[in-house]
């Protein structure tokens, strides 16, 4: 009880933070909870610094319940949907994440950012987003500047796509299957695809929808692939500082943190659902659950983000991000194009 006791001013500010911030994304869906939980813990974080007390309930927010709300998202999520969106959308999603990945590793090592951050960005544009940066930071052990950097240049890009893309598909005079396929895979958050698909068409909306749910099925194995490479550059790390050289950095990676327990049960989450066994009233509880603990989380990390260190990553991450995103717009629309679907 004591050590929860501990925990407590810094949760219950966070679940303060996360109720307004609820409140205004369901008044402004197109900004969305997880981002002005972000920036309010970044603006009380100018005018009021955490104290000790309340820091401790901070870290544990940002980390454990952060790793707790991905689980919980696993059960709004259903591995058949797979199969419902068929054949071509995968393989345009395929497209999509090996070009975001790719070119987000190519740019990022050009703009000389660090991998984390890059990888955050990536992620953030090619899965879903606020949640893929949301489960990948852990992973990689990623700063509270990256997270922020990396959330808020996803949200801004997000918004330009709103805008853009009714328009560009009317002008492309895309179908509703072929401009919700489009929606589906190159919008970042799922709030941003909801709101783009919608406002071209009731069909292109539902068909954007499913393919973005499907498209944040991908977190899984980014997020294996991810845990292994965290390990292997901290082994290398490891290796050179104790003078080990290439000797340490070719030791085993560890199964443990290859998968991680949170992603385990998330995937367990995903596989119950689909099958079934979550009746729908509680697996919608347990959505809305695991969006109002991600608000929290998020809120935690913007009172703990120092604005001077999100300001010393410099332009480099904001041109990564717009870059990156373009691309995958472009990818999108082309291997739709090649497969014959426009």
């Amino acid at each position: 009880m004591e050590r929860i006791n501990k925990y407590l001013p810094g949760i219950l500010v966070c679940m303060i933070i996360a109720s307004i911030s609820s409140y205004l994304g369901n008044q402004i869906p197109l900004v969305g909870g997880p981002v002005f939980a972000l920036l309010l813990g970044i603006v009380l974080n100018l005018f009021i610094k955490p104290s000790e007390i309340i820091s401790l309930g901070l870290n544990f927010t940002s980390k454990r319940v952060l790793k707790f709300a991905i689980i919980l998202l696993g059960f709004s999520l259903s591995i058949g949907q797979i199969l419902e969106v068929g054949k071509i959308s995968l393989i345009v999603m395929i497209f999509t994440l090996a070009a975001s990945f790719g070119f987000g590793y190519l740019f990022g090592r050009l703009l000389k950012m660090d991998w984390k951050l890059s990888s955050l960005i990536s992620a953030g544009t090619g899965i879903c987003g606020g949640s893929a940066i949301a489960a990948l930071s852990p992973v990689i052990e990623a700063k509270d500047s990256d997270i922020t950097y990396a959330i808020s240049a996803t949200f801004i890009f997000d918004i330009l796509m709103i805008i853009l893309f009714p328009v560009m598909g009317s002008k492309l005079g895309l179908s509703d299957l072929a401009y919700g396929l489009w929606t589906g895979t190159a919008v970042n958050d799922t709030s941003s695809v909801v709101a783009a698909g919608y406002a071209y068409s009731n069909t292109a909306g539902e068909f954007a929808t499913i393919v973005k749910l499907t498209r944040t099925l991908s977190i899984i194995p980014t997020v294996i692939v991810f845990s292994y490479i965290a390990q292997k550059v901290k082994h290398r790390q490891l290796g050179i500082y104790d003078g080990c050289g290439d000797e340490f950095s070719k030791s085993k990676v560890s199964i443990n943190s290859i998968f991680p327990y949170f992603i385990i049960f998330f995937i367990l989450a995903a596989i119950f659902n689909s099958v079934g066994i979550i009746p729908t009233k509680l697996g919608l509880i347990l959505k809305n659950a695991s969006k109002f603990l991600m608000i929290m989380a998020l809120g935690a990390i913007g009172l703990k983000t120092n604005l001077k260190e999100v300001k010393s990553s410099g332009l480099a991450p904001m041109l990564h991000g717009f870059i990156i995103s373009a691309i995958v717009v472009i990818v999108s629309i082309g291997v739709q194009f090649l497969l014959g679907q426009i």
